[in-house]
């Protein structure tokens, strides 16, 4: 009888041993299967990570300069701006084309536009020497990406309107000189040979626009020097006119799509297919209000909100001859509104991907506008989230090639094609 018992138990037993190393297998297994995607994530967000690190990419248009001539130090980390050279290595940026951008005052009410614009590249060139092992300034494509394989950031210039040059085609040549590397021949206010997309769109009383016969000379000496032509900024006739007189590939530094979103800075279908077929490339832009067509009725709604407040800042600013700091002070004052207004991230990814699908993407690439703009759309606060792109790119299906191609190798081969 005890025999029996304890072979009873026994079997008993193990079977109870069995069924419960089968259920703590199952459970094992189960939380395997649980976890599985998140481990696929964090394999995905590091490979993302990893690949934009490893990528070549290049920002066609940041405002930093004036930042930089105010005495902000781009070589050391900041908590304001959204670029300095340990967010950009953050962010995997290579090449960065600063902005040559004068404060209309300066040649609307005074001749100070050359002068600002050697200021502003005497500035630049400071933070070269004062880093000479972190950030090289660059002339050619070629040099672009010898300075990036030895572990350095790269750095040129793009003119942002034509006034420095005073129309004077020597000047030209001197900035040639001086480095800069893009040239457009307007902002938003017109120069004395060009017409911008500003004054095309808001002009009422029938005036000629585009190019005078000497800013066709201007575009012919761009052409004779290696400088790239870039049409943000320029009229509907300016950008004709180029088209039409340019032995070169042009550019368009920092626009995005007329089509997602009809604001006057942002390119229109037949434009994007005649730079296209120029072999040029567009440069998104990643303001909010060029690319979400409601962001602008909200933010002139936030305005007239806080309009008493934002006169008396204004006045203020002008008692003290400070007129020029309004924009950003007014930025700062409603930084916290505007966050609040900002667009989902997948907008800027829309008008990439929109451009890509209708050229091809060897003719789109990123001009973020970093320090120029007020809104971004959420989760691009700075360069720092470059790489989400890269992230929201490959969820959409594009290969590893053809994110290289927007990141930067766009801007390397039309780069090299005219800068040589």
């Amino acid at each position: 009888m005890k025999d029996s018992k304890r072979s009873m138990f026994l079997t008993h037993s193990n079977s109870t041993t069995g069924r419960r190393s089968f259920s703590l297998a199952n459970k094992f297994l189960i939380s395997i299967l649980l976890l599985l995607p998140l481990f696929v994530s964090c394999a995905e967000n590091t490979d993302y990570k990893n690949f934009h690190q490893a990528a070549f990419v290049a920002d066609l248009h940041d405002d930093t300069p004036i930042s930089i001539l105010n005495g902000f130090d781009i070589g050391i980390r900041n908590s304001d701006g959204q670029i300095d050279m340990p967010r950009m290595r953050d962010g995997g940026m290579d090449l960065i084309f600063f902005s040559v951008w004068l404060f209309p005052s300066d040649y609307l009410e005074k001749d100070l536009a050359f002068q600002k614009a050697n200021e502003i590249i005497d500035a630049v060139e400071a933070v070269e020497q004062k880093y000479p092992s972190q950030l090289r300034l660059i002339r050619t494509a070629d040099e672009a990406i010898s300075t990036v394989e030895e572990g350095m950031l790269a750095g040129t210039f793009g003119m942002e309107g034509g006034y420095p040059i005073e129309n004077d085609l020597s000047k030209l040549e001197h900035f040639y000189e001086r480095g800069v590397r893009y040239f457009a021949p307007v902002w938003n206010n017109n120069t004395s040979w060009a017409t911008s997309a500003e004054f095309e769109t808001t002009d009422t009383t029938n005036s000629v626009f585009g190019l005078t016969r000497f800013g066709q000379d201007v575009i012919r000496k761009c052409n004779e020097l290696g400088i790239l032509i870039d049409v943000s900024h320029s009229g509907e006739q300016t950008v004709k006119d180029i088209l039409e007189i340019s032995e070169d590939p042009i550019i368009a530094s920092h626009s995005s799509v007329w089509n997602l979103t009809p604001h006057f800075r942002n390119l229109k279908d037949y434009q994007l297919r005649a730079i296209a077929e120029g072999g040029g490339v567009v440069f998104i832009n990643f303001y909010s209000g060029f690319l979400d067509s409601t962001y602008q009725r909200k933010f002139d709604a936030l305005l007239e909100t806080r309009k008493s407040e934002l006169d008396s800042i204004k006045d203020e600013l002008e008692f003290l001859g400070k007129g020029d700091e309004y924009w950003e002070t007014r930025n700062s004052f409603l930084r916290d509104d505007i966050e609040r207004i900002k667009p989902p991230f997948e907008v800027l990814i829309d008008h990439i991907d929109y451009v890509a699908k209708l050229v091809g993407v060897e003719h789109v690439g990123l001009g973020s506008d970093f320090d120029g703009v007020s809104s971004m759309p959420k989760g691009m606060n700075d360069v720092r989230d470059l790489p989400k792109i890269s992230q929201a790119l490959f969820s959409r299906g594009y290969s590893k090639g053809d994110v290289k191609k927007i990141l930067g190798e766009n801007l390397l081969r039309v780069f090299k094609k005219v800068t040589g």
